[in-house]
């Protein structure tokens, strides 16, 4: 069905081929519409002042203003999806591209590593760049009206505890005994909320922690070094057969199902995806509230689509402990959204506040 309006995209890069070639890519689409171009980040922001687009397309190196500055300001005065289409955001520029998430950026599309000039290099993937807009879009369409507070329905479930333990890392041991696994899950805007989280954790968190994004391929690696220099715990991808420790994160693999076995053991598959979503977080979500039951916490944090609200629900049923992030505090709301309303919810809470309600959860619940 075509869209009442068109997508607005203002385009950013200080190629002027680069800017043909993406200007003739997106006009073979009616449902987007190019309402202004500049050849760097301090000319962008007039053209983003005066046409207020609905998506941003940026490339990160330019003079006078690069995409990482532009990224910053327009997250601060004008919040909007951005997506950074450069040279140097492919799967090894892990600095780049998480910095660049860091500062609000939804996504990057790398350019062809054969460089501008061939038509042949932009067609092939053309259709991925168009479909990379349209996700920003509807993260742009899910976000509530900014003058509006996070509407949550009340969680039918056990009461969040009036204090909250001290945050010293000595008296984790001591916290969680009733808990015995944390699983997060997230899509849009996943990494940077997941940075948030893991960040404040201390060395001797003592359980396992078990996180599912929906990643661009090719960027697990990256991401996980990125989290393991900037964490106390440690990072890691998680392998078929060994079993989930203390004081460690475990992702998925790349492109693969990750879930628990009835003794404990991490089991790695193919099997199709769930929703289009291989690893997805209901299938791991699922495993989870199967083997630990009532000992488990599920997290959904930020993310578009509906893969995760299934996996909630088993926890929830498991009478496991369910948080979720309040949609005021997520780049993308419609994931969180609909778990809350679901009415499955232990506790909703703005990012920010996500840690001291874990510890909470945990130091009741021991």
């Amino acid at each position: 069905m075509k869209r009442k309006d068109p997508i607005k995209v203002v385009l950013v890069d200080d190629s002027p081929i680069a800017l043909a070639i993406l200007k003739r890519i997106l006009s073979t689409d009616e449902e987007i519409e190019i309402v202004g171009t500049a050849m760097n980040g301090k000319d962008a922001l007039d053209v983003i002042r005066s046409t207020l687009p609905d998506v941003i397309c940026t490339d990160l190196h330019m003079p006078r203003m690069n995409g990482l500055e532009l990224t910053r300001i327009i997250m601060a005065e004008l919040p909007r999806p951005i997506l950074v289409i450069s040279s140097a955001v492919q799967a090894e520029d892990k600095q780049n591209v998480f910095q660049l998430l860091e500062a609000g950026a939804v996504d990057v599309f790398p350019k062809p590593r054969g460089g501008l000039g061939l038509r042949s290099d932009y067609d092939a993937l053309s259709e991925q760049l168009i479909q990379k807009i349209k996700t920003a879009y509807t993260l742009q369409q899910s976000q509530p009206a900014a003058a509006k507070p996070a509407a949550a329905k009340p969680a039918a479930a056990k009461p969040t505890p009036l204090t909250h333990p001290a945050s010293d890392d000595t008296r984790w041991t001591d916290i969680i005994t009733g808990v015995r696994v944390v699983a997060i899950g997230a899509s849009t805007g996943g990494p940077q909320a997941v940075k948030t989280i893991l960040t404040q954790l201390p060395f001797n968190f003592p359980a396992p922690i078990i996180c599912v994004l929906h990643l661009t391929e090719g960027f697990l690696g990256g991401l996980v070094d990125w989290l393991a220099a900037r964490c106390k715990l440690k990072v890691r991808i998680a392998q078929g057969g060994e079993s989930p420790m203390p004081r460690t994160v475990y992702f998925p693999p790349e492109g693969k199902h990750l879930e628990v076995d009835n003794a404990g053991r991490f089991v790695v598959s193919s099997a199709p995806p769930h929703k289009g979503h291989r690893p997805s977080i209901t299938v791991t979500f699922n495993s989870i509230a199967h083997h630990y039951g009532a000992d488990a916490v599920g997290i959904i944090l930020t993310g578009i689509g509906s893969d995760g609200v299934e996996g909630m629900k088993s926890i929830h049923r498991s009478e496991g402990i369910t948080i979720v992030q309040d949609e005021a505090s997520s780049m993308a709301s419609l994931l969180p959204k609909q778990v809350i309303e679901l009415g499955i919810v232990s506790h909703v809470v703005p990012l920010d506040n996500m840690v001291s309600t874990l510890m909470a959860v945990l130091a009741y619940h021991q």
